[in-house]
Formats: C-alpha cells, sequence, structure tokens
C-alpha cells in the first residue's frame, strides 16, 4: 500500500475519492483492530496514511518525530515514512478546520465559543479557536449537554460528537434558536451533508459549516505531505465543490401528478444518476399499489410507509428522487430529505395536473391549498411546469446544474 486510511470501523469512506480527485493516487481503506498495530508499524509498508477514530493518539509512540501542530493537539492524523525510513507524524485537521470556517465565512476571533464534545476532536476545534483569538472557549462533554444553555451568551456552536452521524441522522446535539447571541454554527460531520443541527441553524438564519469542507481540506494537506506537492486551498476548494456537487441529491417535490417522475427520470438519464421513485418504492416494500394501500389501508398507513422509504432513500446520495405529492407533510420527512439533497419544487396549474389513478386527487383545489405551504416551506428552489415538457426539463437541469 501507497497510501491509505487506518482505523477501527471505516465504514464507507469518501477519502479514496477526495484523494484521487486531488492528486489521482490510489488510496486504500484499511481497517484494523487494535491488536494489529503494532505488527502495521513494524512492516512500514506505506508511503502515506491518515489515521482516524480511535487511533490518533495511539500510533503517536509509533513515530519516530512529530510535527509542532501534532504536538500541540496531542494527536496524529497523518504520517508519512520518509527517505531514511523514520515515521513522520502530523496532523492536517487544523488546516482543515480553519479552511471550513474560512469557507463558510465564519471568525471565531473575539467571540464566545462552545465545543461540543470533549474527545479527540474538540482538541483540535479548542487550539484553532485559540489561535484565532476567541474571547471564550468552553468545552461541553456528552454527558453535560443538559448544562449547554446556561451559556446565552454563546456566539458560535461546534459539534465535534458524532451526533447526528448517519446511520443516526435523526440526532441532534444542541437546539440553535435557545442561544440568543448565536451567529453561527459548525458541525465536524460530513455523513450527511446537512445534519438536523446545521438544518436548524439555518432555519433560524445562521451561517452555518459543514464537515465536507473540513475532510476535503485536511485530505489536501495531507496529500502535500505524502507527494511533496503543494495543492493551496483553490485546490481544496475545486475538489469539496465538485465532490458536493455529486453527492447532493436531486429531490423533487409537488402535487401529484405535476411531472415529478417524468422529469426525475429524464434529469437521472441525462445525469447518470440512479433514479428513486418514491411512490414506486412504496409499492416494491409493500407488495402492492399505492393506491390500494390509501384505499383499503388509510392514508395514515401509507404515509409510515413513505416515511420509511424518504429516510432510506434520504441518506443515501447522488441520486435523482421523486417524491410522493404528500412526502413534505411531515417535517422528519424534509429534514431527511435535506440531509443531503436540495429540494425543487415542481409547481404547475391544477388544469394540468395528472389524475387517473390517485384516490387523494378527487379534489385538486382542496388538496393544494393544503399542501401549498408545505412546499413553500420544504423547497430551497422551485419552477414552474405549465408550458412544453422540454421547457420544464431545462428549467430543472438548470437548476441543479447552473
Amino acid at each position: 500500500m501507497a497510501f491509505g486510511l487506518i482505523g477501527e470501523h471505516l465504514g464507507h469512506s469518501y477519502s479514496p475519492e477526495i484523494h484521487k480527485r486531488l492528486r489521482g493516487y490510489e488510496y486504500e481503506l484499511c481497517p484494523m483492530p487494535p491488536a494489529a498495530l503494532p505488527a502495521f508499524f513494524a512492516r512500514r509498508e506505506f508511503q502515506g496514511i491518515n489515521v482516524t477514530i480511535p487511533y490518533k493518539q495511539a500510533v503517536i509512540p509509533y513515530c519516530d518525530a512529530l510535527s509542532d501542530t501534532a504536538r500541540r493537539v496531542g494527536a496524529v492524523n497523518t504520517i508519512v515514512r520518509r527517505s531514511d525510513g523514520t515515521l513522520y507524524g502530523d496532523n492536517t485537521d487544523p488546516a482543515g478546520f480553519q479552511f471550513m470556517l474560512n469557507e463558510a465565512g465564519i471568525a471565531l476571533t473575539g467571540k464566545h465559543v462552545l465545543i461540543l464534545g470533549n474527545g479527540g476532536a474538540s482538541l483540535t476545534v479548542k487550539l484553532i479557536a485559540a489561535e484565532l483569538g476567541a474571547k471564550s472557549i468552553t468545552v461541553i462533554g456528552r454527558s453535560d449537554f443538559e448544562s449547554m444553555v446556561a451559556h446565552k451568551n454563546t456566539q458560535v456552536i461546534v459539534n465535534a460528537t458524532p451526533v447526528g452521524m448517519f446511520p443516526h441522522g435523526e440526532g441532534c446535539p444542541a437546539e440553535p434558536e435557545r442561544f440568543p447571541a448565536l451567529e453561527a454554527a459548525a458541525d465536524l460531520i460530513y455523513n450527511p451533508l446537512r445534519t438536523r443541527f446545521l438544518q436548524k441553524a439555518r432555519k433560524v438564519g445562521l451561517a452555518t459549516a459543514d464537515g465536507l469542507s473540513m475532510l476535503v481540506a485536511q485530505a489536501a494537506a495531507s496529500a502535500v505531505l505524502f507527494t511533496g506537492e503543494d495543492c493551496g486551498e483553490g485546490e481544496a476548494a475545486r475538489v469539496l465543490t465538485g465532490l458536493r456537487r455529486d453527492l447532493e441529491n436531486w429531490v423533487l417535490i409537488g402535487m401529484p401528478g405535476s411531472g415529478k417522475s417524468s422529469l426525475g427520470q429524464r434529469l437521472a438519464e441525462k445525469s447518470g444518476r440512479p433514479f428513486v421513485d418514491l411512490d414506486l418504492e412504496i409499492e416494491k416494500f409493500a407488495g402492492r399499489p399505492g393506491s390500494d394501500i390509501l384505499v383499503t389501508q388509510g392514508e395514515a398507513a401509507f404515509r409510515e410507509l413513505e416515511a420509511q422509504m424518504v429516510s432510506l432513500f434520504g441518506a443515501k446520495t447522488g441520486q435523482v428522487i421523486a417524491t410522493g405529492g404528500g412526502a413534505v407533510l411531515r417535517r422528519p420527512n424534509v429534514e431527511a430529505l435535506r440531509s443531503n439533497g436540495r429540494l425543487l419544487w415542481i409547481r404547475r396549474d391544477r388544469q394540468y395536473l395528472a389524475t387517473a389513478g390517485r384516490p387523494l386527487s378527487v379534489d385538486l383545489e382542496s388538496l393544494e391549498r393544503e399542501r401549498r405551504p408545505f412546499y413553500e416551506g420544504a423547497a430551497d428552489v422551485q419552477i414552474e411546469h405549465n408550458e412544453d415538457w422540454e421547457t420544464a426539463f431545462e428549467k430543472a437541469w438548470e437548476v441543479f446544474n447552473p
């Protein structure tokens, strides 16, 4: 192995794709138990590795030398085998966190900063906050979360815990609206792209920063150590833009019969993305048409099945998703779809809506009046679909490919 990542449980990692986009080299994932570390480092069969949970401190004794940054943080996330065979340990997380703040336009100088979590990640955040001149820095462990509301003067909150991380994306470590002085929220989690914490922060108008930017920037800094070739912030920004575009789901919402499935299928065909029709997925799961479920079991039973499909597919990335007309009636569904997606409302006048085989479309006027506020509240952007299909498709394509 030339380059790669070691950790105990790596699961699905974006790191191989990020390093491929940065410098084109192969990058391997190497999950290993703690007992395997001594033999791994004895062999030293690598040029450069990244280190993740739970080994960022455990690998320090295997390093022959440490950077000043690694010493100050007290952890190592990058190890390079030098020409003389010795191992040099560094930590690129501080550079990643600094980039994350810059990219989001979040300043810590003179601010009251609250860090959630007292694990290894919080050490990086605390170091950078101090270097940037934060007015105060408070670190709260997960067992003490209930006490955080006492810090009413908090201006920036940074989540350095796994609360809200896939596959438990419904978790939220703090309620931003409970902090009257809050200006910004940052979350080190990168999967999902938008945690519930960041979604709530955006809802009350705060600046937000997500963990994907930190992941890409720390990888870029590691690539410099691996290859000796400077990447620079411009390179990290380029990779971040492309990765965000490719990972983000394109989600279509709107009234039944507004053309979500037809437009979604065509968007998928042109982009090469997988297409997901949530109504069809409900039918596959239930083994019968959705109209039968609505007629025989009622709308409540159908909505429960719908919520399961929304949760399942909303947690995935890089798809085109056509939702059912009532998918956004439940707030948890909207949050699940927004976790990795951008929501496009397909607006179509009633006279153009298809109604055949749709039990809930008997009284379109009442249905539209009831649902319109939900579409308005859920949509990130909207287009009108009252002209020909080609025009509607071009509008939708432009939304996702500006």
